[in-house]
């Protein structure tokens, strides 16, 4: 694993159905770079929890509506293999019950797609609150 100074890089997984939101989010990071390391994409749920366990990622970015596997239904499954693995929620639709949803499935973080310019900052914020 790589370091940036004496901090360790955040390393990102990054889960949606969508091809091109995916491509989004990993230019952004790549722009935003310091310290931001996506070490994987899923499509979906299933290959998402294969993946953490392959990658060990600091922090999944989740879709919530994707095919299979739900977003809700992805972190729950996730955090039962990984306690303690960080997620963000990162959906198109966000409402206050799905944020509520989200927190009591141990989800931290919610964002909405059209502030993916946040994620960066919300990513490197969320790493330093946990740790």
């Amino acid at each position: 694993m790589g370091t940036l100074g004496a901090v360790a890089d955040i390393r990102v997984l990054l889960v949606d159905d969508e091809a091109d939101v995916r491509l989004v989010m990993r230019v952004g990071l790549g722009l935003a770079n310091a310290g931001l390391v996506v070490v994987g994409e899923a499509a979906d749920g299933e290959s998402a929890l294969r993946m953490a366990d392959e990658l060990d990622p600091t922090i999944v970015v989740l879709d919530h509506r994707m095919p299979g596997l739900s977003g809700l239904e992805t972190a729950a499954r996730l955090l039962h293999r990984r306690p303690g693995q960080r997620v963000i929620l990162c959906t198109a639709f966000l409402d206050d019950s799905l944020c509520e949803q989200a927190r009591l499935a141990g989800i931290a973080r919610c964002i909405q797609k059209h502030d993916l310019t946040k994620l960066p900052d919300l990513l490197r914020a969320f790493a330093s609150d946990a740790a």
